[in-house]
């Protein structure tokens, strides 16, 4: 069912109002955004997020603030207390936050066109092909918030962004023939964009550093370089220096290893002229 402009400026209040409560608790303490963030082992952009009332405060975090803080069960009663659908907006995931601030992500997939480049109909096609499947109305949702993150692509001062992307994201056909010969000129058009580098690793590689799946990292206003990673059944937020230390190396290597900038470019007009 869409929310409606009414339910999502109610949705927006509430998350300020409750924002607000640990900002003034946290200031009361001595302490500053980044500091609290240091201790909780978050990132200063998940705080402030939070404080803004552009992130929902979960209900074991408020918790855990509770307890910090000194606030006597406080914050935890104001989470318990709201109605389900203003405490998890459809935008309150941590990455969107973090993505849609980020000055510069790092992304490798090898099972679909990331978000941020997919056409409206291959963004369909992709919801379309969830298992257990979404309703009509859930599938314009999602597609509407996926071309929503695309934005960033237009701030006038965009991240800078590079996508290393399996050959086989290329040659599936998701959502039909039509549906591949947009995303493919999108892709094409994309790779011309200034700020993003576009590069494929092809197939017949006899060795390469995305073999455990995809990843992206990020880089927040303050500089702190986060990672994220995706499974079947769940997403991880990855903070530590030394797991995303890793994940850089892997990053860097699959750089090396891929289609330079020019050759993906080349790639895309083949596959194009094939059709």
């Amino acid at each position: 069912m869409h929310t409606t402009r009414r339910q999502r400026r109610r949705n927006a209040s509430a998350l300020r109002m409750i924002g607000r409560q640990p900002a003034r608790f946290r200031e009361t303490a001595g302490l500053t955004q980044r500091a609290l963030a240091d201790e909780f082992h978050l990132a200063e952009v998940t705080v402030a997020s939070i404080e803004q009332g552009r992130r929902a405060l979960k209900y074991d975090l408020a918790e855990r603030l509770d307890e910090r803080l000194g606030t006597k069960g406080v914050l935890a009663i104001a989470v318990d207390n709201m109605p389900d659908v203003d405490r998890i907006p459809a935008w309150a995931e941590e990455y969107m936050d973090l993505e849609r601030e980020a000055v510069a992500l790092s992304w490798y997939d090898n099972q679909v066109v990331p978000g941020l480049l997919q056409t409206e109909r291959y963004a369909r096609g992709v919801f379309r092909s969830r298992v257990p499947a979404f309703g009509r109305d859930e599938i314009e949702t999602q597609v509407a918030a996926r071309v929503e993150r695309q934005e960033i692509l237009a701030r006038p001062c965009p991240p800078t962004i590079s996508f290393v992307l399996s050959e086989a994201i290329l040659r599936d056909r998701i959502g039909g023939e039509e549906t591949y010969g947009e995303q493919q000129r999108h892709l094409r058009a994309c790779a011309e964009l200034p700020g993003i580098a576009l590069q494929v690793m092809p197939f017949g590689r006899t060795r390469h550093a995305g073999l455990d799946g995809p990843f992206i990292l990020l880089e927040t206003p303050e500089h702190q370089l986060l990672g994220y990673t995706e499974t079947q059944r769940g997403s991880q937020l990855v903070s530590c220096p030394d797991e995303v230390s890793i994940l850089a190396q892997k990053y860097v290597m699959l750089r090396a290893q891929a289609l330079s900038p020019e050759e993906t470019a080349d790639l895309l007009d083949r596959l194009l002229e094939e059709r």
